[in-house]
């Protein structure tokens, strides 16, 4: 069984009562929305790929405020050939406050757009369960970084 671990480092911005999100394309071309973020490069710092994250995919210049906590995902999959693989995502999530840059697209990424929507209007958006999940800390600040939403058979 193949095993794949992927860590990644994502931010939650909320300002004047809204929350910045991206609208990630999946490769079947679904469209949700999710918190700016992504994939660690290897050696990277976990604040520096949040930071170059919400960049690349918002245009706005970030700055990590707290660490809100860490959620743990874990999927299996059927792979081309047959073969069972099992992925595991950790997802290191920040408070962040914008200091800079202007909201744009992503073009050739992950995501294609980038938008502010008022908190009280999330739960009605198509949205990856990462938003609740970070915005659950944002709200809680549990002290050992988990959410209640989270999996329990994860972790």
């Amino acid at each position: 069984m193949k095993q794949d671990l992927r860590v990644a480092a994502y931010a939650v911005c909320v300002r004047d009562g809204q929350v910045l999100l991206a609208r990630w394309v999946a490769s079947d071309g679904t469209r949700r929305w999710t918190l700016p973020g992504g994939g660690m490069d290897h050696g990277e710092e976990p604040v520096r790929t949040v930071v170059r994250e919400v960049e690349e995919e918002t245009g706005y210049l970030a700055e990590p405020t707290a660490l809100l906590g860490i959620d743990s995902i874990r999927r299996s999959w059927l792979r081309r050939l047959g073969a069972p693989g099992d992925f595991q995502g950790l997802r290191i999530i920040y408070e962040a406050r914008i200091t800079g840059g202007e909201l744009r697209n992503e073009t050739g990424g992950s995501t294609d757009l980038a938008a502010w929507h008022p908190l009280d209007a999330v739960a009605g958006l198509e949205r990856v369960e990462l938003v609740d999940i970070g915005l659950d800390l944002w709200r809680e600040r549990p002290p050992v970084g988990r959410s209640r939403l989270a999996d329990p058979s994860n972790g």
